[in-house]
């Protein structure tokens, strides 16, 4: 198995239709994006709103052999951010193929955007996972990121509200 990452400096039609399969993919759906009640879970994402959302990440995709499983990328001083620190940057990451789960590829691509972030000279990185992702929670723990703070009543899943845990790493 070949992992490997590559830029995405103009995204093909190819890409933006397995990034529209995976963001509509109900196993993923409650793991990747907020839903503020049970009807957001259902709202299918076209390719024009994955399209816009990219115009505001760095994105890098990941491949295994020549296969895109997923993606990775980062946002510089998003407002999203907890901490409003100077150099800070957002990331997000999905490993969209169910084959790809539980191969390590979460952990080798965390390592790869941290080294590009360094590499772009920023040294401290926020992200948020929801309180009930404890596959993705163990990950960051195991990489060394650190609770921040929670951001309470953040999304919708199995039929309550869950909060977002906030947490940060400087690199």
């Amino acid at each position: 198995m070949n992992v490997s990452f590559q830029l995405l400096k103009k995204p093909t039609n190819e890409i933006i239709e397995k990034m529209v399969i995976w963001n509509n993919d109900p196993s993923l759906r409650p793991l990747i994006r907020p839903n503020k009640c049970e009807a957001d879970l259902e709202k299918i994402m076209t390719t024009s709103e994955i399209e816009s959302g990219m115009k505001h990440s760095i994105t890098h995709i990941i491949k295994i052999d020549k296969e895109v499983v997923g993606e990775i990328g980062y946002q510089i001083e998003p407002p999203q951010l907890f901490k409003k620190e100077k150099g800070t940057v957002w990331i997000s990451i999905i490993i969209g193929e169910q084959a790809a789960h539980g191969k390590g590829i979460g952990t080798e691509a965390m390592e790869y955007i941290e080294k590009v972030i360094k590499k772009e000279g920023f040294s401290r990185i926020e992200l948020g996972v929801f309180e009930f992702n404890k596959v993705a929670l163990g990950l960051y723990q195991k990489m060394g990121y650190k609770e921040i703070g929670r951001v309470k009543e953040f999304t919708y899943w199995n039929g309550k509200m869950w909060q977002d845990i906030r947490m940060e790493k400087n690199i």
